[in-house]
């Protein structure tokens, strides 16, 4: 991991410079509108940031979030590939440029190519990127209609974060195809809703499809073993609120828990986990229930007691999306 670039604390002062003055009740109006949209209660198939205020007030409430949602799937990436590194990088839908810079928080010396149909989000997006490392004050910002049309160089890696909701059926299809035919790794990721996990599945369905393995969060690259319509598989990051994001949320808390869903896939094999932690771990006295995701028994339970020694002290430590057991060393 880029450990020589502090990127979020990076991402917050930048953040806050950009945003400095920008009137709380206006922002708050436009991040109702916003939030309205990512609940899929508007229209799709249309940009969702119009202009500066649009862009402002989603930096303020949506943009530390993603960050760090698309950050853990990077994680789980790297975690079952950690000899590779992508040379090119290539962003779709990136906007003001939240997954690039959790790509630039991962591996240094990539080539980012950032596109967006939203011309206010890619100007503040350059504008961030000039407080980041290398990779982002030189990628390129381009204006391009994310629909059935595009066209995707060839790419080591493509990340497409919450933009699939934003899409009508036959152009989410053709983004997923065209990443596939494109990448060496591609990384989507959904809010954790109902509906943003089974526009996830559909992606895995393609991109298995298109010959990729899945490196993760799934132990395998079969079939999910969820049950349509009985649940679905989400995850949690715990955000830090700034001031002005608190300020045009409404909110008094310093953090928020961001849910979401994420599927990761390569051209190359990699190597994923054995068994994945699918909720949040249960603590009882003198034991940890652990519910995952295996690549063998497909959805299970497992109890840890003190009887196991080191692993119970393990399973203690073990956060939901967490791999089990902990890779040596950890």
């Amino acid at each position: 991991m880029n450990a020589t670039f502090p990127t979020a604390d990076a991402l917050r002062a930048a953040l806050s410079g950009a945003l400095d003055g920008l009137p709380p009740k206006q922002a708050g109006q436009a991040v109702d509108r916003l939030i309205a949209h990512y609940r899929g209660t508007v229209p799709t198939g249309t940009p969702v940031l119009r202009d500066r205020s649009d862009v402002a007030a989603y930096a303020a409430y949506r943009m530390p979030a993603t960050f760090e949602a698309v950050r853990a799937a990077l994680g789980a990436l790297r975690e079952a590939a950690p000899d590779w590194a992508p040379a090119t990088h290539t962003d779709v839908g990136g906007g003001t440029g939240s997954a690039s810079w959790a790509v630039a928080g991962e591996w240094q010396g990539q080539r980012t190519t950032v596109l967006d149909w939203a011309e206010p989000a890619l100007a503040l997006g350059r504008e961030l990127a000039a407080a980041g490392p290398e990779s982002l004050r030189t990628a390129d910002w381009r204006r391009a209609r994310i629909g059935q049309d595009l066209e995707l160089a060839p790419a080591d890696l493509v990340t497409i974060s919450y933009v699939l909701n934003e899409l009508t059926d036959p152009a989410r299809t053709a983004l997923i195809d065209a990443a596939a035919a494109s990448a060496q790794a591609v990384v989507v990721v959904e809010p954790g809703t109902p509906d943003g996990y089974t526009r996830i599945i559909e992606a895995r369905d393609r991109l298995t499809a298109a010959g990729l393995t899945v490196a993760a969060p799934c132990p395998h690259s079969d079939a999910c073993p969820i049950e349509p319509g009985t649940d679905w598989c989400h995850f949690a990051v715990r955000v830090s609120r700034s001031s002005l994001h608190r300020q045009v949320k409404g909110g008094s808390l310093a953090y928020e828990d961001e849910k979401f869903s994420y599927v990761v896939a390569t051209r190359f094999t990699p190597d994923p986990v054995t068994a994945r932690v699918i909720r949040r771990p249960q603590i009882r006295k003198g034991q940890v229930l652990l519910d995952l995701c295996t690549r063998d028994e497909a959805l299970g339970r497992t109890t840890v007691t003190k009887r196991h020694g080191g692993l119970y002290r393990a399973a203690r430590d073990t956060d939901w999306g967490d791999a089990w057991p902990p890779p040596p060393g950890d």
